[in-house]
């Protein structure tokens, strides 16, 4: 421990290195519930890459595990510490180096807020449309990191899509750089859609190159009350397999819009079994929304009912922002899952989930990207009751079987991390599970990143 201290402060200014033992609990976990985390050995905050580096190269040299964070917004504790681990938190490194209008790319550092960037290039009327409902909080780095999602993506994509190239430390403290800035290339393997979604495992990312959209007018929101879930889920597949292209596509169970209320007052319908939020940006958005008024109302709606401007589209967004805030107030502790499945079998999943819910005596409110199958079912508990705690557990485990046997995954946008580890193998089978292993082996032949994550 003395010799990692001493070798860490040789290449750190004193404010990056931290070590006393309340401040470095700060930094054991991020927001998932029932994941281990231990007690790290010291925290590193670099501003730069040689000073990553250089962490890198003393934990290799020391045999020293590292924890890569961003802020530690993650559902999974991909971001969980290790006893005797460095914690590498990169939220310092937090600078838009460039956004270049012409090239439709930013480049920026890890640290980056994602709503910062949002604002910085809708201020050159540039789009960037990840935007995971922790937005105001969650840095570019994490969401890297877990190639992370949001209410876009039925119409925009993930994460995933955007990143063009990484600069990428790796375990024994090389700089590698992945990718391009270009509009097009295929040189070689694809080495940064591999390190999307690697939850830290591969290497630190400490630089991204993203790509831009222009950006599109300003969404309308349409709210639609149905009668049950079943009846909502029709409506969503109805709206997909008719062609439209909405900028979003939300659904709120009624367990959700009570939290919502509860929380802040914003007279959400309680009454009803599922709120279904449609929204377009399209030049012509109110007759999009008209036409998709009608598919609503014909699978059953009993009220439909299009926002008149965007101050009020933007209300109803922000109830669905809040939703996952909201269900964590229900009780003392939440699970909170990520299955994704086919649109067509996203009824199915929500009906079981209520099942579910049902057979373990639990509240179990369910928020979903319903254009994109990706399900949230979070579930309430109380952490000290023992028998609930249980219950908790077996219930999540459940929905993910659900999950899968509808033809699913276990992650939509969240991750592995601990949470989901065994589950992963169940998913990959051994054959996929194997060559995961070897490729993380190739890029970390020590172990040193993240370990325990993933696999």
């Amino acid at each position: 421990m003395d010799d990692l201290l001493v070798q860490l402060r040789a290449g750190l200014p004193p404010e990056a290195l931290i070590t006393d033992p309340d401040v470095m609990a700060s930094y054991a976990r991020d927001m998932a519930g029932f994941c281990e985390a231990g007690a790290p050995a010291a925290v590193v905050l670099p501003r730069t890459v040689e000073q990553v580096q250089h962490v890198m190269r003393t934990a290799t040299a020391l045999r020293v595990p590292v924890v890569p964070q961003g802020a530690r917004t993650g559902l999974s504790g991909a971001a969980n510490a290790t006893d005797g681990c460095v914690v590498l938190s990169l939220v310092r490194m937090d600078r838009i180096l460039e956004i270049s209008a012409v090239d439709r790319v930013a480049v920026v550092e890890p640290g980056v807020i994602n709503a910062v960037l949002s604002r910085a290039v809708a201020e050159k009327g540039l789009y960037y449309p990840p935007d995971p409902s922790s937005w105001e909080t969650c840095t570019i780095g994490g969401n890297i990191g877990t190639a992370a999602g949001g209410l876009c993506c039925v119409k925009y994509g993930v994460t995933a899509e955007y990143v063009l190239g990484l600069d990428v430390v790796l375990a024994d403290g090389r700089l590698l750089r992945t990718g391009r800035r270009t509009a097009k290339g295929v040189a070689g393997y694809d080495l940064t859609r591999l390190f999307v979604g690697s939850e830290g495992t591969l290497g630190i990312v400490v630089g991204a190159v993203l790509g831009l959209k222009p950006a599109p007018p300003r969404q309308l929101v349409l709210a639609a009350e149905f009668p049950s879930a079943a009846a909502a889920c029709d409506a969503v597949c109805e709206i997909m397999a008719r062609g439209h292209a909405p900028s979003l596509l939300e659904l709120m169970d009624r367990t959700t819009l009570r939290a919502v209320n509860k929380l802040a007052h914003m007279g959400l319908p309680e009454t009803t079994e599922a709120l279904l939020l449609a929204a377009f940006d399209t030049p012509d958005p109110a007759a999009d929304l008209a036409a998709v008024g009608e598919l609503c109302t014909a699978a059953g709606a009993v009220s439909v009912v299009p926002a008149d401007d965007a101050a009020e589209s933007e209300l109803l967004l922000q109830a669905r922002r809040m939703s996952l805030t909201a269900l964590e107030a229900v009780k003392s502790a939440t699970m909170i899952d990520d299955v994704c499945v086919p649109r067509s079998k996203l009824g199915a999943m929500l009906e079981g989930t209520a099942v579910i819910a049902e057979k373990y005596d639990l509240v179990v409110g369910v928020c979903a990207h319903a254009g994109d199958g990706n399900t949230h079912p979070v579930v309430c508990f109380d952490h000290l009751d023992e028998d609930e705690s249980r219950r908790a557990r077996e219930s999540f485990d459940e929905i993910m079987a659900l999950g899968l046997e509808l033809g699913g995954t276990i992650t939509g946008e969240h991750g592995v991390g601990v949470l989901k580890r065994e589950w992963l193998a169940r998913e990959l089978g051994p054959v996929g599970l194997e060559l995961q292993r070897a490729v993380k082996v190739a890029f970390d032949p020590l172990g040193l990143l993240n370990p325990g994550k993933v696999f």
